[in-house]
């Protein structure tokens, strides 16, 4: 009996494992097709190519990959991948925006309500509190790794006319207008910087502390948002 009972919690466990590399997949297929739209050959593409390069880093299979790219390019028929935003109210009256990229908007928009009002939250207008910024992400250990000073890269950013600065932990967050945002990315890139990553983000102006007793709810309504498949990113005003 202890022996089958071990075999149906590996067997749970793996389920579980298989379920989100699944929609891990399903994912950077979406990323992939919706990126191919511009062009199917990566090395024209660099959007394209950044996408199956994480593809890869996730070892997703190669006819995976090449599936997605015919269905972008209309090679293969399919449903066509589109980006939609999607705003809402989460636990602890937390704020949402998810970016998601999905071949039909009934079934995405039916599983985000569901999870939202699972957690006791809804789909609602929270735009206003959120703006539009580029944003990029690299490892403090670039700098020592590169000779650079943070003092001195600062400065340097400020005269690029970048918005805000910080350091969280070990990792350094840049703000910046959207249209200066490849600038930005590629004057750190020319310092031999390796960027975690460069994207265009809603940041909210004003942010909440999530209280005690909903702490549990957040961690379990981010995993939900995690393992869903047509979430490809999503934002909030959470401290």
């Amino acid at each position: 009996m202890s022996g089958h009972s071990k075999w149906s919690t590996i067997k749970r466990q793996k389920a579980v494992v298989d379920a989100k590399r699944g929609a891990i997949f399903t994912k950077l297929a979406n990323v992939i097709t919706l990126t191919a739209k511009e062009g199917g050959d990566p090395e024209m593409n660099p959007a394209l190519k950044s996408a199956i390069e994480q593809a890869k880093e996730a070892n997703m299979p190669k006819n995976n990959i090449e599936r997605a790219i015919k269905k972008g390019t209309g090679e293969l028929a399919g449903e066509e991948v589109e980006e939609i935003f999607y705003e809402g109210i989460g636990p602890g009256n937390s704020q949402f925006i998810l970016k998601c990229l999905t071949d039909n908007k009934n079934r995405s928009v039916a599983s985000l309500r569901h999870i939202f009002t699972k957690y006791g939250g809804s789909l609602a207008t929270v735009a206003w509190n959120f703006d539009l910024y580029g944003k990029i992400c690299f490892n403090l250990s670039e700098l020592s790794k590169n000779k650079i000073n943070l003092e001195n890269l600062e400065l340097d950013l400020i005269d690029q006319e970048i918005v805000d600065f910080k350091k969280e932990n070990q990792e350094i967050i840049i703000l910046t207008n959207v249209k200066n945002l490849t600038n930005i990315s590629n004057f750190l890139k020319d310092k031999g910087i390796m960027l975690s990553s460069s994207q265009v983000a809603y940041i909210a102006k004003e942010k909440q502390e999530i209280s005690e007793k909903d702490i549990e709810k957040i961690d379990k309504f981010l995993e939900e948002l995690e393992e869903n498949e047509d979430v490809n990113n999503y934002y909030h005003n959470i401290l």
